[in-house]
């Protein structure tokens, strides 16, 4: 019953529709307007309209001059055939790719003209010379049709004007396949690549200080040549880049371009080159999208070929390898030399080893193998263990008090704003004020570690020691504490302690003073620990769950002391005593804090040019253009 309702009501409406549609025009009651303005069309010839050429060629080959050049007669003569067109301009890009908008100067041009309402109408040979990206064709294609006046473009090749209502599915799908067209292109030329490196034929492109024999291989240019070595050897001997691009400069040397205008980038770019040392590096460098053609470094991304000794070098190995170092470091503030290990074999900093706060070329092995070259070792390769791990015989006289049992208490315990300290967080060490007052205007300081004793060290230095650091400031009167970045080295610092990297730390330290010369100590064993509280495990309102008691805050972190802390106050008495009596009895040889560290080859294969004959080389090229070379 309800579905026979529900039929008639609709029939009922149906009926009412036949009946509206069925009713006549009164024409006396009626007035019909056409269009006064013609829809634009390409066909139409009598119609005036400004028109824009676009022509582009992907490459600057000399080959692709000749159709560049004769699309733009061809459409010269093209729009003169059209009497009722007007030529705004023919818009070239030579050498862009399509894929992009970038660097397509002359279209970014011709889509400005149009929004400024120059150009009716844009004509080009195809889909893939107007745009190789779907999204850039299709995209700009709608921009120019909601103009006013609307803009439209003609495919020729493809004869697919844009305004057309049934232009936009085969604009797509032409669009696509210009596009697949672009990217079957990257994967070839990816592929030839590969095969390339895979069969031993790298690519060696034109470089300075070589040239190309008849078989492609490079061969020294000895007019070139010289001007690498001496860049080389500039920066060995301690000039900045820029320092080396301004003698390039004076000398008149000039680039494998034929410029004589040098700058501090195209310097790092030699010294950078491993084809200067006789090897080749492939796929340093790789393009992951064929849209942006932008480059990205292969850091394992792509395979890789080192070919060693592929070529004669200009400069040895040892030395571009040394650069290398030099130049990693700059960032951390290396003053352009190599720097040095240099480790302490006797008095109280006997096996401390220095640190160069802006260098990050040594590593944890260099370290022990420095500190262990001056200190015994035993046959499991550990330091010999020092007196006060030896067993202490007490003798207590008749009247004596006996103070085994007794401990000396740490003095952590107490007020540690009135203690030496140094502190090791956020790639910073800073020492506190106790430290740096006692240092006053001594606050050029030399920065040193034992690793096999995980000690850390701080002795003021002469202003000539290339690895010192300013410790503290003067304000108002007074030395406050410095920051000292630690970005090159705080991770070696933290690896050698063993310590957490995502803590913060804190070492009280101990002073040894001998006539004019102090020293501070701080040994990572008595180190208070700060993190924040989230890392914390909660207890949970059923009991379960761990939870850490007592809790120090101390700013945003909690304070963390050594487990052994918890059981001791500190030093047993006559241990504490029988180091003092060891302290007191020692020569002033084994006092002396201004020993000078002998230096330690960290790398015995690494022979690099000498400083005498970088200098001899670097005075001959630079002969009269300055007064010598510094010492």
């Amino acid at each position: 019953m309800i579905d026979t309702e529900k039929r008639e009501i609709k029939q009922k409406e149906k009926e009412k529709t036949r009946r509206r549609m069925r009713v006549e025009i009164d024409p006396e009651n009626y007035e019909y307007t056409p269009a006064s303005k013609k829809q634009a069309d390409y066909y139409d010839d009598d119609v005036n309209q400004r028109v824009a050429i676009y022509v582009r060629v992907s490459t600057d080959d000399v080959r692709q001059t000749t159709s560049f050049e004769l699309q733009k007669k061809y459409y010269e003569d093209f729009v003169v055939r059209h009497p009722n067109w007007t030529l705004v301009k023919i818009y070239a890009d030579e050498g862009i790719s399509g894929t992009s908008l970038a660097h397509r100067n002359e279209f970014n041009q011709m889509i400005a003209d149009c929004k400024a309402s120059k150009i009716d109408l844009i004509i080009t040979k195809s889909v893939s010379r107007f745009a190789r990206n779907v999204l850039i064709c299709i995209g700009m294609v709608r921009d120019l049709a909601e103009l006013k006046p609307p803009v439209g473009v003609f495919f020729e090749s493809e004869c697919i004007f844009s305004l057309n209502d049934d232009s936009q599915m085969a604009l797509s799908f032409q669009a696509t396949m210009a596009e697949e067209e672009s990217h079957t292109r990257s994967r070839s030329m990816e592929t030839s690549l590969r095969m390339r490196l895979d069969n031993g034929i790298p690519l060696t492109p034109k470089l300075l200080g070589y040239s190309h024999d008849t078989d492609g291989n490079l061969i020294i240019n000895q007019d070139e040549a010289p001007t690498v070595k001496l860049a080389f050897y500039m920066y060995l001997y301690g000039y900045s880049t820029q320092q080396i691009a301004d003698a390039l400069i004076s000398l008149g040397r000039r680039s494998y371009l034929g410029n004589i205008k040098w700058t501090p980038g195209g310097i790092i770019q030699i010294l950078r080159n491993e084809r200067h040392c006789g090897d080749v590096v492939t796929r340093k460098t790789f393009t992951p999208n064929y849209h942006t053609h932008l480059s990205r470094r292969n850091n394992g991304d792509r395979p890789q070929s080192h070919y060693k000794n592929h070529h004669e070098a200009i400069i040895s190995r040892d030395d571009f390898i040394a650069v290398q170092r030099m130049l990693d470091n700059a960032k951390y503030g290396n003053k352009s030399y190599l720097p040095s290990l240099k480790v302490i074999d006797s008095g109280i900093l006997k096996g401390f080893v220095t640190v160069n706060p802006r260098w990050a070329g040594f590593k944890e092995p260099d370290y022990y193998q420095a500190a262990q070259s001056v200190c015994s070792i035993v046959n499991d390769g550990q330091t010999q263990q020092s007196d006060e791990t030896k067993d202490i015989q007490i003798e207590v006289n008749e009247g004596d008090f006996d103070m085994r049992g007794f401990e000396i208490t740490r003095s952590e315990f107490f007020d540690s704003k009135r203690n030496p300290a140094i502190s090791f967080s956020n790639k910073k060490i800073k020492l506190s004020s106790v430290c740096v007052k006692k240092f006053k205007e001594k606050n050029y300081i030399e920065l040193l570690i034992n690793p096999l004793r995980r000690m850390f060290a701080i002795r003021s230095t002469s202003k000539d020691n290339r690895q010192g650091i300013y410790c503290s400031k003067l304000e108002n009167g007074e030395y406050q504490p410095k920051e000292i970045s630690a970005a090159a080295f705080i991770d070696i610092i933290y690896s050698l302690m063993d310590w957490n990297p995502d803590c913060k730390y804190r070492i009280i330290g101990t002073l040894f003073e001998n006539k004019s010369e102090i020293v501070y100590l701080f040994d990572s064993q008595n180190s208070e620990a700060f993190f924040k509280s989230y890392v914390i495990p909660k207890q949970d309102n059923s009991g379960g769950g761990a939870t850490l008691q007592p809790l120090t805050p101390s700013g945003k972190r909690i304070r963390a002391i050594p487990e052994e802390w918890t059981t001791s106050f500190g030093k047993e008495y006559y241990l504490h005593e029988q180091t003092l009596m060891t302290l007191s009895t020692q020569s002033e040889s084994d006092w002396r804090l201004r020993v000078e560290g002998q230096f330690f080859e960290t790398d015995k294969k690494l022979q690099i040019t000498s400083f005498d004959k970088l200098k001899d080389y670097i005075q001959t090229e630079l002969k009269g253009i300055t007064q010598g070379v510094n010492e």
